[in-house]
């Protein structure tokens, strides 16, 4: 026979009701369904959580079905981005909702030390001839006591993870739990959209001149190693796998036949970049890409032209070495 005996001690407060959740949800179904790219559906995410569910610290994540590793595309609320921060599928409460497909709640978080032991590199140092990268920030808090984790699925196949959380406790309840599931259904419907969108013929635009480096620009190099798709700008780690070989091409396209436009339909059937399959969308490494050269300010970006259209500008000479 057991008995409960209650012990001297405060109990944890119960938390205010959240009041409005189907209404918040209806408003930022409004706002995601005006998100016209995948570049915007992760903003549009964002901004709802905080706008309408008061969530202030969150992040969106993306698949990579071929290492199983889920990479961040956006966050919100942090001292540093962390686009390009990775977790693999099964490790921390993120990665164990994309494993399972389902979400993944904890109103008291005891080691925080341990779930951030678990945001690994997003490089790692198994290359010959130079010194490992230094690490992309991980974007989560330093003592988390509530956190959230919702996959982002179409039908049932797993696209990526929508994450919250707080430094409260019990700050998710079940309600919450169903609000972000029904948010996160739209960032996969988007993908797929995106997906049918850019597998139709689109006009080609008339592909515009490279602008001109200025005399005075400083020459970047850019290493690749083929390895693992790992991009350095000079000594600077940028970013690996799809989306350093996505870097990496264009950047030989422009060498060599002075192409700027390029479309997302022929890079997912390009097979040298090996993507996981023909129907597998580039958009989410896209965006990843454009996100990691905006932060590095090196003088390369991407800029989108259309639909599944986009152009890479150069404002400095550019030298490609090969590894």
């Amino acid at each position: 026979m057991e008995q409960v005996e209650p012990v001297p001690g405060d109990p944890l407060p119960v938390p205010p009701p959240r009041a409005g959740l189907l209404g918040a949800v209806r408003r930022a179904s409004e706002r995601l369904a005006r998100s016209v790219g995948l570049d915007d559906a992760p903003a549009a995410v964002l901004s709802s959580l905080h706008d309408f569910l008061g969530i202030r610290h969150a992040m969106v994540l993306m698949l990579d079905p071929a290492t199983q590793r889920l990479y961040t595309v956006a966050s919100a609320g942090y001292a540093t981005s962390g686009v390009g921060s990775e977790i693999g599928v099964g490790h921390g409460v993120i990665g164990v909702a994309a494993r399972e497909r389902t979400p993944v709640r904890i109103g008291h978080v005891t080691n925080a030390a341990l779930y951030s032991q678990a945001m690994r590199s997003s490089f790692d140092a198994d290359i010959p001839d130079f010194e490992p990268a230094t690490e992309i920030p991980y974007p989560g808090l330093p003592q988390p006591h509530s956190q959230l984790a919702v996959p982002i699925l179409h039908g049932a196949r797993v696209l990526g993870v929508l994450f919250v959380e707080s430094s409260e406790d019990l700050q998710f309840s079940y309600e919450d739990e169903d609000a972000l599931v029904a948010i996160a259904g739209h960032p996969g419907a988007a993908i797929e959209l995106l997906q049918a969108s850019t597998d139709a013929a689109e006009p080609q635009s008339a592909p515009s001149p490279p602008p001109a480096s200025p005399a005075t620009a400083a020459q970047l190099l850019v290493r690749h190693y083929a390895a693992n798709d790992s991009v350095f700008l000079g000594d600077a780690y940028l970013i690996k796998g799809v989306a350093g070989a996505i870097l990496w091409k264009l950047l030989r396209d422009h060498r060599e036949q002075g192409r700027t436009d390029f479309s997302n339909r022929e890079l997912r059937l390009d097979p040298s970049l090996r993507l996981p399959d023909v129907t597998d969308n580039p958009e989410a490494r896209l965006l990843l890409l454009q996100r990691r050269l905006a932060e590095h300010a090196a003088g390369m970006r991407i800029e989108k032209t259309g639909r599944g259209r986009f152009r890479l500008v150069l404002e400095r000479p550019v030298e490609l070495v090969a590894r």
